[in-house]
């Protein structure tokens, strides 16, 4: 089969690329007592997620990893890559000429929009009988609330890969810089600009890390609950609206930037800074505050360290606005999700490959690598040594993260565990993190006026284009922030009211897929 990218080139390839994708699971005749007398042979495609391990493979199916994974659950994978970045489009091509191989991963729910309404089209099959039979790890294992986002008319239609605490997001500091600099941990936004620009005094090049889209770039969105994400939702009078729609606080989280942008504490490329851009100046040494997933730092400032030996990463709470509030947007409970083609012959045999990532067996092996190799037993004890050579973190973060399909991935508990930094990251999770993170009205499947309008659709983690393209303007000072209300007439207009009508009825109405955020502790 051919892939649709090869890992380390993030060019664009023609849909004609996915030929032979589809239907091709096979498995050799049953022997007695009907296990499988072969392998099973499946393909499946993953999203490349900006892995440097990944992106840079030769060829990810002669990987070592892939290799010690098809021995342990005796398969023989055909990993296709998806493109991070084009991710969508490259889904979209897919679904188009119907190449479609025998495990596809989405980024979420049923309804997600990489999707393309491909499970309402009949495109995959439930999974309902099949994990009865062999899914009893993931049916015990997996949270209620993650099966729900996968089900479509009351059917189960992908296995995800979940997420127990959603407040996954975390703000990270150079804590050897804020020591340099003679301040405490800043709190309010004012704290954190101040924070900026001693940083700016002290010669650091990005005092606040920005990225295009402000995807893991919106730090200052948290304090006012501006977040213009598709789970931003909220009651306005007799209406269920974007909480974009409160003029006065988006605009106070555009001029906190916008501050930013003038006084030179973020970049002033930042709306073209791509992920691997973003990575790489963090861990150059050349940033001072920046918005991470919390469960990577320890491997973060172990990179760090190569080149800068002194510095020190700290998580630190995130501002707070008027409200005493702050953080950023909570998860979904799914981080990933895993559906089967309809044409697949034996999917009981992928069923089994994914219920093996929640035993023990696949627990160690996943956290820890291979005995003798990776790590010795003393004494009935796991004795592992965390890798501190950036290649080698690059390598242990693919195996307990890309590699590792079906888990809950708040955080790795095997590796923390064995160290105290590892400990008081797990405490951060329990006290820090637990308690910060904005919510709000959210639809699960998206609204069908979302689904009709992608240019006012938003994403997870980053606005709609309609509404993106005049934050960064404003914030570039192209556009007048007074003028945000403009914006919301024009969302509006452009099949806005829509959005707000359907979402309204389907509020009132106690629509079983409309879900009401908690407030957090």
């Amino acid at each position: 089969m051919k892939t649709w990218i090869k890992a380390g080139m993030a060019s664009v390839l023609a849909a004609s690329a996915l030929a032979g994708c589809a239907g091709n699971n096979e498995q050799a005749p049953a022997a007695e007592g009907g296990q499988p007398a072969g392998k099973a042979k499946f393909s499946i495609s993953m999203r490349t997620l900006a892995f440097n391990y990944v992106e840079k493979s030769p060829n990810i199916n002669e990987d070592k990893w892939v290799k010690r994974l098809e021995e342990k659950t005796n398969t023989d994978l055909d990993i296709i890559l998806v493109p991070h970045k084009e991710f969508e489009t490259k889904m979209t091509q897919m679904f188009a000429t119907n190449d479609i191989p025998d495990v596809v991963q989405g980024s979420g729910g049923v309804s997600g929009k990489e999707m393309a309404g491909s499970v309402q089209a009949g495109v995959f099959m439930p999974l309902d009988d099949l994990l009865q039979k062999y899914g009893q790890n993931l049916l015990k294992k997996i949270p209620k609330e993650a099966w729900q986002k996968e089900t479509y008319q009351g059917k189960i239609y992908a296995i995800p890969e979940f997420l127990s605490n959603p407040s996954r997001r975390a703000t990270a500091i150079r804590k050897d810089l804020l020591d340099k600099a003679g301040l405490p941990i800043p709190k309010t936004v004012d704290d954190y600009l101040n924070v900026l620009r001693k940083f700016k005094e002290m010669g650091v090049e990005n005092p606040y890390q920005g990225r295009e889209n402000f995807k893991y770039a919106d730090t200052f969105f948290g304090p006012f609950d501006a977040y213009p994400y598709l789970s931003m939702m909220m009651q306005q009078g007799d209406q269920i609206v974007p909480k974009f729609f409160n003029s006065d606080n988006m605009m106070k989280a555009l001029q906190t930037y916008k501050t930013m942008y003038d006084e030179g504490l973020i970049n002033k490329e930042f709306a073209t800074i791509n992920p691997t851009t973003y990575k790489n100046s963090i861990l150059a040494g050349k940033s001072g505050i920046w918005t991470m997933n919390a469960n990577e730092v320890l491997q973060w400032e172990q990179q760090l360290k190569a080149n800068v030996p002194d510095a020190k990463v700290e998580l630190i709470p995130s501002p707070v606005g008027p409200d005493g509030k702050g953080g950023y947007y909570l998860y979904n409970s799914v981080t990933r999700a895993w559906f089967i083609n309809k044409n697949v012959k034996n999917p009981e045999s992928i069923i089994k490959f994914f219920d093996w990532m929640l035993s023990d067996e696949a627990e160690q092996f996943f956290t820890f690598g291979v005995e003798g190799e990776n790590y010795t037993m003393e004494n009935g004890k796991i004795n592992y040594k965390a890798p501190t050579d950036p290649q080698a973190v690059d390598e242990e973060r693919y195996r307990q993260a890309f590699l590792w399909m079906v888990q809950d991935t708040t955080y790795n508990k095997g590796t923390l565990s064995l160290t105290e930094e590892g400990k008081k990251l797990m405490n951060i999770y329990d006290t820090m993190l637990s308690k910060e993170g904005r919510d709000g009205i959210q639809f699960e499947p998206r609204l069908d006026a979302y689904i009709a309008n992608p240019d006012i659709s938003p994403e997870s983690d980053y606005a709609a284009p309609i509404v993106l393209q005049h934050m960064v303007k404003m914030v570039y000072g192209k556009e007048p922030i007074s003028d945000w209300p403009k914006v919301i007439e024009e969302w509006k207009s452009k099949g806005g009211k829509d959005v707000v009508k359907e979402a309204t009825e389907k509020f009132n109405s106690k629509d079983p897929n409309v879900t009401i955020s908690m407030p957090r502790r």
